[in-house]
């Protein structure tokens, strides 16, 4: 099928838009969720018809979230996807299944445009390359919102440069996220510098950018053996200090079955713990606009 025919298919409107997600007093948290990786259409299937229901339940704008393709791996033998047209066809059926949109990452710059081709709503920067000009470029240019990554390595006063990159490209009303996943701390860890999120959001607003929270990669132990490992009890309550100290989205990956999930494994919140973790998430960030 030809690309610019593809791309009118894939890319009809849904019902919430992404681009109404800004940084204002009183906004509603939005949350990104899903699976690591489209390993199957069953296993999207399975966790958006829980987490679409359960986040509007909770009056909190819903996206979904899964990688076409795991580029970054810890070891050779690592499942890496079940071939990125075959994956983006499926994120393109849910969003036009379930009427959400839909995020995912692109690890080089021509995969910016075939991701775009399917619809997706949100290209994401991977953390590993929130230094690649062309890379944040190239998502850019497509038109679809950006949402970096702040890298291990990155202080958060470096995402500044990183979202200038998509401000040479789109304009200033154009929305563009910045996501806090956790800093290197040593060997195999990772620390969350809660300060970070506040000098985000101090020195992004001008940008017209959302700051956002990873949940569940800011609990990684990166590389701790043949694949990566994770602290998932920590998952809650940092969650809950990133909401307090206060941030415009929340992002994690859920599981039906984390221990049989084919990445991130250690991490994944469980698909039946998410209404009590977004439960406690949405009051929490209601009772600090609250009081803010």
């Amino acid at each position: 099928m030809p690309p610019e025919i593809l791309f009118t298919i894939h890319n009809a409107a849904v019902p919430f838009d992404v681009f109404s997600l800004t940084p204002r007093a009183n906004a509603p948290l939005f949350i990104i969720a899903g699976p690591c990786l489209a390993e199957s259409k069953e296993l999207l299937r399975e966790v958006v018809s829980v987490m679409k229901p359960l986040c509007a339940s909770l009056g909190l704008p819903y996206i979904f979230k899964a990688s076409y393709r795991k580029a970054n791996r810890t070891s050779s033998g690592s499942f890496e996807g079940i071939g990125d047209e075959k994956a983006l066809g499926f994120l393109a059926d849910i969003r036009a299944e379930f009427d959400v949109p839909v995020l995912t990452d692109i690890h080089t710059a021509p995969e910016a445009e075939l991701a775009a081709r399917y619809g997706i709503d949100v290209l994401q920067i991977p953390a590993f390359l929130s230094r690649q000009t062309d890379i944040i470029k190239a998502a850019a240019e497509t038109g679809k919102i950006v949402n970096i990554k702040k890298g291990q390595f990155l202080a958060p006063d470096d995402m500044t440069k990183a979202v200038e990159k998509v401000r040479d490209v789109q304009p200033l009303t154009q929305p563009i996220w910045a996501t806090e996943r956790g800093t290197s701390f040593g060997y195999h860890d990772l620390v969350v510098d809660m300060r970070s999120l506040v000098i985000m959001r101090e020195q992004l607003r001008n940008q017209h950018c959302c700051v956002v929270y990873d949940a569940t990669h800011s609990v990684q132990q990166p590389s701790i053996g043949t694949q990566s490992g994770g602290k998932r009890e920590f998952l809650l309550p940092l969650a809950r200090a990133a909401v307090a100290v206060g941030i415009d989205g929340l992002f994690f990956e859920v599981h039906p079955n984390p221990a049989e999930a084919k990445s991130d494994a250690a991490t994944q919140l469980p698909l039946v713990q998410a209404e009590k973790f977004l439960t406690q998430m949405a009051a929490l960030h209601k009772t600090v606009g609250e009081v803010l």
